[in-house]
Formats: C-alpha cells, sequence, structure tokens
C-alpha cells in the first residue's frame, strides 16, 4: 500500500514525539512492505510565530491532499498567560477540525498491567478497563455564537440532528465489533440541547435492539467513570463533555503520555495523542512518545492495515514490560529511558519481529 502522510509536529513536545512516530511508521511500512512519504507543515503557536495563523492554508492543503495527518501537539504558555491575546494555538486545532471535517473524536481507554499501580484508583477497580469515547468534535459550545466585553460573555451551544445522527452512528459502529454496549452522555435534565441528544439517541438505539443501550447525566457520568470504569463499552457525548470526560478518563491508565486518539469524519483523518504540547519538558528528551506511537497503531487499523496495527501494539506492550520506560512511568529505582530510547528501542522491535 502506498500512503501519503501530512506531518504537523506543532509546538512544545510535539517535533520531538513526532520523530518517533515516523520512526515506527517507518519501520512498520518496512516490515510489510508499504511505501510512504511524508509532507511536513507547521501549526499552534509555531505558525503564529511564522505566519500570524495558527491553521496557515498552505498547511490546510497539505492536510487536504494526505492519505492521513499525523499530529502531535500545540500549545505554548505565552498565550495561556494571556486573556487578551487575539489568536491562540488551539485555535488551529480547532480549525483544522472544522476545515477537514473532523466530527468523531476516538480515544479509546485501557490499561497495561504492568502500571495499574501508576493509576490514582486502586488496582482492583482499573484492572481489565477498556472503553471507548466517542466525542463529537465540530458542534456545541466550542463553534458557537461568542460574544465577550469587559461585562458580559457568552458562547452558545447549538446542535441540529444530523450532526447528532452521525456521531451515533460511529458510536454504534464501534459498539457492534466490540460488546455491543453504548452510553449516551448528556445533561437532558438541564439543557434543551441535552434533551434533542437523549431523545434522537432513544429513536436511534431502536435500530440496534441487539445492543445494550443506557443513558447516564453527566455529572453522574464522571462519578462513574472512577467508580467503576469496567462498566464501559463504548461512550457517545457531545463536545464540552467529552473533552472533559476523555482528559478525566485517561487517568485511569496512569498516565496521559499512554493514550492515542484518532478523528475521522468527511475529509483526512487525523491521528493524535491526547496529551498537550507539555513545553516546560521541551528539548529535555523525557516526553513519553508511546501516546504518538499508538496513534500510528490507529492509523494503521484505520486503513484495515490490522496486522501493523497488531505489531505496534505488541511492541508498545513489550517495551513496557521490559521496563523501557520514560521517567513518568518508570519503575522505582529502575533507570528511565529518554524519548528517543524508547522509539528506537519500539522501532527495532518491529523490524526484528
Amino acid at each position: 500500500m502506498n500512503l501519503k502522510i501530512a506531518v504537523l509536529p506543532g509546538d512544545g513536545i510535539g517535533p520531538e514525539i513526532s520523530v518517533q512516530g515516523v520512526a515506527v511508521m517507518n519501520a512498520a511500512c518496512e516490515k510489510f512492505g508499504h511505501k510512504v512519504s511524508y509532507e511536513y507543515a507547521i501549526c499552534g503557536a509555531d505558525a503564529i510565530e511564522k505566519t500570524g495563523d495558527p491553521f496557515p492554508e498552505e498547511t490546510f492543503r497539505i492536510c487536504m491532499n494526505a492519505d492521513a495527518v499525523l499530529f502531535s501537539a500545540v500549545g505554548d504558555p505565552k498565550f495561556d498567560n494571556d486573556p487578551t491575546a487575539s489568536v491562540r494555538p488551539e485555535q488551529g486545532l480547532l480549525a483544522m477540525r472544522k476545515r477537514l471535517g473532523l466530527f468523531a473524536n476516538i480515544r479509546p481507554i485501557e490499561t497495561f498491567d504492568c502500571l495499574l499501580h501508576k493509576s490514582p484508583l486502586k488496582d482492583d477497580i482499573v484492572r481489565g478497563a477498556d472503553f471507548i469515547c466517542i466525542r463529537e468534535l465540530t458542534g456545541g459550545m466550542y463553534f458557537g455564537e461568542k460574544y465577550r466585553d469587559n461585562d458580559k460573555a457568552f458562547d452558545t451551544n447549538i446542535y441540529t440532528r444530523p450532526e447528532i445522527e452521525r456521531i451515533l452512528q460511529v458510536a454504534y459502529d464501534y459498539a457492534m465489533h466490540r460488546r455491543r454496549h453504548v452510553t449516551v452522555i448528556d445533561k437532558a435534565n438541564i439543557l434543551d440541547t441535552s434533551r434533542l441528544w437523549r431523545k434522537v439517541a432513544k429513536e436511534f438505539a431502536d435500530k440496534y435492539p441487539e445492543a445494550t443501550t443506557d443513558y447516564m447525566f453527566v455529572d453522574y457520568a464522571s462519578m462513574r467513570i472512577i467508580q467503576e470504569p469496567g462498566f464501559f463499552d463504548v461512550i457517545v457525548t457531545e463536545n464540552t463533555f467529552g473533552d472533559i470526560l476523555t482528559d478525566e478518563a485517561s487517568c485511569i491508565s496512569g498516565s496521559m503520555g499512554l493514550l492515542p486518539s484518532a478523528s475521522t469524519g468527511e475529509h483526512t483523518p487525523v491521528f493524535e495523542p491526547v496529551h498537550g504540547s507539555w513545553p516546560q519538558a521541551k528539548g529535555l528528551n523525557i516526553a513519553n512518545p508511546l501516546a504518538q506511537i499508538l496513534s500510528v497503531a490507529m492509523l494503521f487499523e484505520y486503513f484495515n492495515l490490522t496486522e501493523e496495527g497488531a505489531l505496534i501494539r505488541k511492541a508498545v506492550k513489550a517495551s513496557l514490560d521490559a521496563n523501557v520506560r520514560t521517567p513518568e512511568i518508570q519503575t522505582e529505582g529502575e533507570p528511565f529511558y529518554g524519548t528517543r530510547e524508547v522509539g528506537a528501542w519500539i522501532a527495532d522491535y518491529i523490524r526484528n519481529a
């Protein structure tokens, strides 16, 4: 297979983990006889400094011409600490999602037995947790009408039936290949948008009688994810709730550096780690590249290259079992490996498998 990949390293630790993701992709392509080419593009704070735009037109063109986008991270403290800044790195991420029509964000949450002690939750609670969060990505408050002056501000939360139906379809498609259990999360006791979500979801569930569908208010769901993560199989929810819940759920595994994601929809899909740019670690060779590498596994799986994805996952698990780990997940007393060393170990494992 020939693959054309747009690579957007972004800010902070993004360029460092991006290198490792590309190295692992190259190793897998060599192993399975695929041809891959890359075109690099700027985004986030890096793009603001160079062009004034966090998602320049040239970057959009490169993304549209690719089969997939391997994205890393955006964000910079100088924008975080300036509430008056009219242009921000994160606006580039939102623009990419909107312009590529990426309405579905898929975030798998799983645990590794050798890292259960790193989770803030007890072993018996998190052991075996394995679920997927499907977050609607281009609607809701993040994209609704906005207003702010010195005394008043508002963000408009709008959803339409077609937007809800298409994200529900993604959720049920995943559920039918898993344990056939969908949990719809909303705030239907308070919000009219959530009432529409629940109405449409109940109608949609009738099309899948072989699946179990349940409904939770977001406040209860946030508690249940911590109390009993093993209950969930496929979670589907709106943009704002999904943003918050997926960050909460990411803690279950013990590190945000372990969790990949995919964003899919109308045009080129994007594969990225769920963590941010962690600018404090930039250049220190301590950032965990596993979320980026597992995003590469999701990329292969998106194109039905399941053996390639499975081998990458096997390599990641082997690295963890061999204690080839960056500092935040290393066992106490064991020497830690740097970003480059972890990536090289996994790429070598794939080549020699």
